[in-house]
């Protein structure tokens, strides 16, 4: 089991951080708070915006006399989460990049998996931090950093877990490379980001809001879920109708931005392949028809327009070739 320190980085030069959280590369000394260290070097004015929105609503947050068992047991009526514990190792090393306060993670800490944890809020870690204590849940490090400058090891987790963040990042695709490459060779990449299509109910649920200054949001079943909890109503009300940069994203510019930086695509969830029975998330789709992956994305509009219109997209890094398959010289 390696030291959780093995797997950050200095922010600046990426080398390694001593017992002391020293760099042992440029000097540079980082602080730890409540056993969160802060590798977060200063950001522009937008990713400042979007950390300063973090902090005073942190999101997703927890339910009044939360529970590890309730925190499965909400999780688990995701098929995606279920999915995505049983393909992770159980001696993964998985890294979640922007994972707010903590959730996902949490439900992925078991067995000898070790969990590195990341986002841009310290409020946000601090309610993780929390809760991992309360729960005694399994190996997390939980990070402060930026996905733009990260503090984690680059080619170091067999997993990366990217979900609800890179759309608000001033540049997603810029974003996304410096994700991927925290990927090991061979390891896998998932992001989960709005979609085009399936954005559209959502902005027309919050153009309806605006015209009653939120005094009334349509048809909204998230926040019919929270009502009881005025907290995480109000995180989600600003985390979906009033964030400070939002960005969505068709399959085919996700499937872009995995081609440029070396990650062969394996499927989307949902899967864009009618009929798809598969139940290994980390399995390449049948076939890769781009029709039927538009006719897929627009019946999205109606189910996951329902609660935002994130969609997730996988896909496994290439390892290095060998000089050996290299193309002769001229072809």
């Amino acid at each position: 089991m390696p030291d959780v320190r093995e797997l950050l980085a200095c922010p600046a030069c990426r080398g390694a951080l001593s017992e002391h959280w020293t760099c042992g590369g440029c000097g540079r000394t980082f602080d730890v708070a409540d056993g969160i260290p802060n590798l977060r070097l200063p950001g522009g004015s937008r990713t400042e915006a979007v950390r300063q929105f973090y902090d005073r609503a942190p999101f997703p947050g927890y339910p009044p006399r939360d529970s590890l068992s309730a925190l499965r047991a909400r999780a688990e009526r995701s098929r995606f989460a279920l999915l995505l514990d049983r393909a992770i190792p159980s001696d993964a090393r998985v890294a979640e990049i922007g994972c707010g306060t903590g959730q996902m993670s949490l439900y992925l800490a078991h067995s000898d998996r070790v969990i590195v944890a990341a986002d841009l809020s310290r409020a946000a870690l601090t309610l993780a931090g929390d809760a991992a204590r309360r729960y005694r849940a399994g190996r997390v490090q939980f990070v402060e950093t930026d996905l733009q400058q990260p503090g984690l090891k680059p080619d170091a987790f067999d997993v990366v877990y990217s979900s609800g963040v890179l759309h608000h990042t001033p540049d997603p695709r810029k974003s996304f490379a410096e994700v991927s490459r925290l990927a090991r060779p061979g390891g896998i990449v998932i992001v989960g980001v709005y979609n085009t299509l399936a954005r559209i109910p959502m902005r027309l649920r919050a153009a309806a809001a605006r015209c009653t200054r939120f005094r009334f949001v349509p048809r909204d079943p998230v926040l019919r879920d929270r009502s009881a909890d005025a907290d995480r109503s109000e995180a989600w009300l600003r985390d979906q109708y009033c964030h400070p940069e939002e960005h969505s994203h068709t399959l085919s510019a996700v499937k872009r931005w995995f081609a440029e930086n070396g990650v062969e695509y394996l499927r989307s969830f949902p899967s864009t392949v009618f009929a798809d029975d598969s139940t290994d998330l980390f399995e390449a789709a049948a076939d890769d028809w781009s029709v039927e992956a538009w006719l897929a994305q627009i019946g999205w509009m109606r189910t996951l327009g329902r609660e935002g219109g994130l969609f997730f997209t996988v896909g496994r890094r290439s390892s290095p070739r060998s000089p050996s398959a290299a193309a002769p010289c001229g072809r």
